[in-house]
């Protein structure tokens, strides 16, 4: 067990949120899900483009193994540049840095019309790319903890939940804004995009930490001392729960929505999701006061089995107005669950293991997205 002493130069009791360098993790997050979104709307029309249809299986299998797998690794190393550094920024830069890089590459291999020989390097570039946005989104996010009190991580899980959502709720806009740029220039625009945010994240940091000669601040709560063991089990779980949720929300809710509801709205499957997304929106700031009250754990296991009764009423249930109030059920509990399985993971992990405890969250929330996806291309 490492027994690693925190310096008492580097402990801070601050109550109060930093809420310059949580805006500048907010904005990289919203970078990260639009550059989903581009990568989503972009891989499967370049497979199409440079015949690389029959590796379509290979490539969704390769992409899972690394969503999965990936993140834990890259928390490791987070881990160890906290605390060999100080801090975990170098791990951070280097994912962003190395997304960046692939965004333009990919850019110039699209620009220069690559022959019969040069156009292997594209599904090469697919993957590193998915490397290199796994690599800095769990330390990245893991940085959390840093801004605001243990006490007010509801909240700010409620501020990301309303970026995420939003954004996934003008995703039809954002692909035609992608389909009018072009592939190399959307992926010249992700490229700047993730770097400007990402060095914005990194000198907001060190102004976090210019009191400590650029070292993390580590608050004075039970982290102090921390001889827990990380419930990794656990940690899965919840990432797994609010990835079923989330899977089943994007890949199953637009068709059944369709069906169901086509005789009382004129709106569509996916138009029925986004109104999903929009209603969790309003509702993340009203529901992580919700969920502060009743505490992480009880939120989590009440958002949880509520969202599984409603995504199954929905699927399985007859009758329009038996679904739409079970739509309005999932949306408030996947608020809930979106707010509070974070928190949770965190408060779950040894102190010394947070980033890689992260990174197993993410792990979770990737595993039902993969298996779908290559269920549904075989």
């Amino acid at each position: 067990m490492n027994t690693f002493s925190i310096p008492q130069q580097h402990l801070t009791s601050s109550s109060t949120a930093r809420w310059k360098q949580l805006w500048s993790l907010v904005a990289l997050y919203a970078s990260v899900v639009i550059g989903w979104i581009a990568y989503q709307n972009y891989q499967p029309k370049l497979l199409v483009k440079f015949n690389f249809t029959d590796f379509t299986i290979l490539l969704v299998a390769v992409e899972a193994i690394i969503l999965v797998i990936t993140p834990p690794l890259a928390g490791r190393l987070g881990d160890r540049y906290r605390f060999k550094q100080g801090h975990r920024i170098p791990v951070i830069m280097a994912g962003i840095s190395f997304a960046a890089m692939i965004f333009m590459a990919v850019a110039f291999t699209l620009f220069s019309n690559p022959g019969e020989i040069f156009k292997w390097i594209l599904p090469v570039l697919i993957v590193l790319w998915l490397i290199a946005m796994s690599i800095f989104t769990s330390p990245a996010l893991s940085t959390m903890e840093l801004f605001v009190p243990v006490d007010k991580l509801p909240k700010a899980m409620a501020i990301m939940t309303i970026v995420a959502n939003l954004i996934y709720a003008i995703e039809p806009v954002i692909v035609d804004i992608i389909d009018t740029l072009g592939a190399p220039l959307t992926f010249i625009t992700g490229g700047v995009v993730v770097l400007l945010s990402g060095y914005a994240l990194k000198k907001n940091l060190f102004d976090l930490f210019s009191t400590t000669n650029n070292k993390e601040s580590f608050p004075v709560d039970s982290f102090q001392k921390d001889n827990r063991k990380s419930r990794y089990g656990m940690i899965m779980l919840l990432g797994t729960a609010l990835g079923l949720c989330t899977t089943i929300l994007f890949n199953v809710f637009p068709q059944t929505l369709d069906a169901k509801l086509s005789d009382v709205t004129a709106l569509d499957g996916k138009l029925q999701v986004v109104m999903v997304l929009l209603l969790s929106a309003v509702l993340s700031l009203p529901v992580s006061t919700w969920v502060n009250k009743l505490g992480l754990e009880k939120s989590f296991y009440a958002s949880a089995i509520v969202s599984l009764l409603s995504m199954a009423g929905i699927i399985w249930l007859p009758g329009v107005w038996v679904v739409l109030l079970a739509s309005v059920v999932f949306a408030i509990s996947f608020t809930a669950l979106s707010i509070s399985a974070l928190p949770l993971a965190l408060k779950n992990s040894n102190y010394y293991e947070k980033v890689f405890c992260v990174g197993i969250f993410f792990s979770g929330v990737a595993l039902p997205d993969g298996v779908v996806e290559l269920l549904q291309v075989i």
